[in-house]
């Protein structure tokens, strides 16, 4: 298999813009332009995934956005949210399991968030009364009174 300028094996360590030890074909991952120029210009820099290069050394990390993201402001991708405040305001409870939640941890929900690419959250009262629900990419803000969140796939 011949390696492209952009093929490295992913979770190796980069000297100089090149792989410290060479991975087999398995491991070997198409990494993002804006990743491989990184590497190129701070060396030592390690390949987390196509899109993430970390400088441990350094506390520095680069991260490039997935085309196929969906987080909704700091809801990040594959997420859902509550916030504390409207517009994804304040503190902030986050889960991924598409499940019933209760929002017991915040004193209030002001806006929810979800940032999945399917299904819906709703913010609920009780075990039957919707106050809000968000789509995929979506937020709502809420009136008082959320008592638990629901995922509907």
């Amino acid at each position: 298999m011949n390696k492209g300028p952009f093929d490295l094996a992913v979770g190796s360590d980069l000297v100089m813009g090149s792989a410290a030890t060479p991975a087999p074909a398995s491991e070997v991952s198409v990494v993002h332009p804006d990743v491989q120029y990184a590497i190129d210009a701070v060396p030592g820099g390690t390949v987390i995934d196509a899109h993430t290069v970390v400088w441990p050394e350094l506390g520095l990390e680069l991260s490039v956005p997935s085309p196929d993201s969906r987080a909704v402001g700091s809801c990040a991708t594959g997420s859902y949210c509550a916030y504390a405040g409207a517009n994804r305001s304040g503190t902030k409870l986050s889960w991924v399991t598409c499940s019933t939640v209760s929002t017991a941890a915040l004193s209030t929900v002001g806006s929810i968030a979800n940032a999945r690419s399917s299904g819906t959250v709703q913010a609920r009262k009780g075990a039957s009364t919707v106050l809000g629900s968000a789509g995929p990419g979506a937020t709502v803000n809420l009136p008082g009174g959320t008592t638990n969140l629901r995922c509907l796939l």
